[in-house]
C-alpha cells in the first residue's frame, strides 16, 4: 500500500495525496502503514513538496507530527468541527452527528485560532472524550471546508448549501472559509454554485450493491428527516444516480455572481501579507472576539500597520455598534479602519455596501462579513466615498 502512494507521485507527478478514513488503518507493526505511505510518498516526490492530508474521524492529531517526534508525517488534515459548527450557522439544524457544534460565534473564533475545537474533551453524540490535544499544531495543519462528498451525500437528498440557505448568510460564511488562516478546500462546482444534487454513488451489483444500499440507509438514518418512508433515496449503485451527480458546467456562467465571490476573496488571501499564511507565519498572527452569539471579529495582524486587516463576520439579525471594548478593535496608531471589502457588495448579489465609519455609531447588518483596513487618521477621506480598494 505504501508503494502504491508512492506510485502516484512518481508515476503521475500528483502533487499530494488525501489518505481516507485513517483511523481504520490499523497496524501494530514497528512502522505505521500511515508513517510509510508518508516515507515513500516523499522520497517519491524526489525533493518536490507534496502536500499529503488525512481524514481522520477521531481528530487525532499525531497524523501531522513530525515522524521523528512519533507522529505519522503528515501534512493536514480535514477538519470536520469547523464543517459541523458552519452547517448548523448556515441551517440552524443540529441533528444526529451536528449534535455537539451550535454554531455559534465562539466556535469560528475558536475553530480560527486552533483548528479542532475538540480536542479531547466530552464529546456527547459519541458519549466519551474525543480528539487529541492540538493547540501547538499551526494553521496550515487543517483544511477547512462548507462542502465535501460524504457531508452532502450524507443529507440523503444531496442538496447542496446554496439551496438549504440563504445566500447572503453563505456569502459571508464562504468569506470566512477563504480568508480564515486554515487551508480552505472547495468542492467541485462550489465555486460556482452548482445546484445538481451530489449523492453517495458505488460501481457494485450484486450482494455487495444490496450491503451498500443498506449501509447507506442505516447511516443517515441518524438524521430523523431521513427516516421518513416516503422519502426516496437515491440507490447509490444505479447509473442513473451517477448521472445525476454530474456538474453543468453552463452554471459557471449563470452564476456569474458567485464565481466572482471566490475569486475575490481567493485574491484577497493570495495577495495581501496579513492573510496570506506561510509556514513561518507566528500562531500569533491573528486573534479574534465575540460581540454576540452570532457575530464577532478577526483581527490579522503584519510587521507594518498597513497591513493589517479586521474581519467582520454577523450570521444573526443587525447588531447597533456603539462602541467595543475590546483592544483588538483599535486600530493601528494614527490609523483609522476603512472598509476595504463586503460580502454584500452588488458583484456578488449582494443588497449594496453601505457606508461605515467606526469611529462613530454604526450597524452591522445581517448576514454579512466585511473587511477593514487602517488608513491614517489624517486627511481621512468622507465615510461615504471612500474607495473599495482591497
Amino acid at each position: 500500500m505504501s508503494k502504491n502512494g508512492a506510485y502516484w507521485i512518481d508515476e503521475f507527478h500528483f502533487d499530494g495525496l488525501r489518505i481516507d478514513a485513517t483511523q481504520a488503518l490499523f497496524d501494530s507493526s514497528p512502522e505505521h502503514i500511515v508513517t510509510a505511505i508518508s516515507k515513500e510518498a516523499r522520497a517519491a516526490s524526489r525533493g518536490l513538496g507534496i502536500y499529503l492530508v488525512s481524514e481522520n474521524e477521531p481528530q487525532q492529531t499525531d497524523m501531522v507530527r513530525p515522524v521523528a517526534t512519533g507522529g505519522h508525517g503528515l501534512d493536514a488534515l480535514w477538519n470536520d468541527d469547523f464543517h459541523h459548527s458552519a452547517i448548523v450557522a448556515l441551517t440552524g439544524r443540529n441533528e444526529a452527528y451536528l449534535h455537539d457544534h451550535h454554531g455559534k460565534a465562539q466556535e469560528f473564533v475558536s475553530a480560527a485560532k486552533y483548528g479542532y475545537l475538540f480536542q479531547g474533551q466530552r464529546y456527547d453524540w459519541q458519549d466519551g472524550p474525543r480528539g487529541t490535544p492540538g493547540l501547538d499544531l499551526r494553521p496550515w495543519n487543517f483544511i477547512h471546508f462548507l462542502e465535501n462528498h460524504d457531508q452532502i451525500a450524507n443529507t440523503g437528498i444531496g442538496a447542496r448549501l446554496s439551496q438549504v440557505t440563504s445566500p447572503a448568510r453563505l456569502r459571508a460564511l464562504t468569506a470566512l472559509q477563504l480568508l480564515g488562516p486554515q487551508t480552505p478546500m472547495l468542492f467541485q462546482g462550489q465555486e460556482f454554485g452548482s445546484s445538481p444534487p451530489f449523492y453517495y454513488f458505488a460501481d457494485r451489483d450484486g450482494e455487495i450493491a444490496a450491503s451498500v444500499r443498506n449501509g447507506r440507509r442505516d447511516f443517515v438514518s441518524q438524521f430523523p428527516n431521513l427516516t421518513d418512508e416516503q422519502l426516496v433515496i437515491a440507490d447509490p449503485c444505479t447509473r442513473e444516480t451517477f448521472e445525476k451527480v454530474k456538474l453543468d458546467w453552463s452554471e459557471w456562467e449563470q452564476h456569474a455572481a458567485t464565481v466572482a465571490l471566490h475569486r475575490d476573496l481567493l485574491a484577497l488571501r493570495r495577495t495581501h501579507k496579513a492573510l496570506s499564511w506561510h509556514p513561518h507565519a507566528a500562531p500569533s498572527q491573528i486573534d479574534g472576539s465575540v460581540l454576540s452569539s452570532a457575530a464577532f471579529l478577526l483581527r490579522y495582524f503584519a510587521d507594518q500597520p498597513d497591513d493589517q486587516r479586521l474581519l467582520f463576520i454577523n450570521f444573526g439579525r443587525d447588531q447597533v455598534i456603539d462602541s467595543i471594548p475590546d483592544p483588538l478593535f483599535a486600530p493601528p496608531i494614527h490609523h483609522q479602519w476603512q472598509l476595504t471589502w463586503s460580502s454584500e457588495d452588488p458583484r456578488y448579489g449582494g443588497s449594496g455596501r453601505r457606508p461605515y465609519d467606526l469611529q462613530d455609531h454604526w450597524v452591522l447588518n445581517a448576514d454579512v462579513a466585511l473587511l477593514f483596513r487602517p488608513v491614517p487618521a489624517e486627511g481621512r477621506r468622507d465615510r461615504w466615498d471612500a474607495p473599495m480598494n482591497p
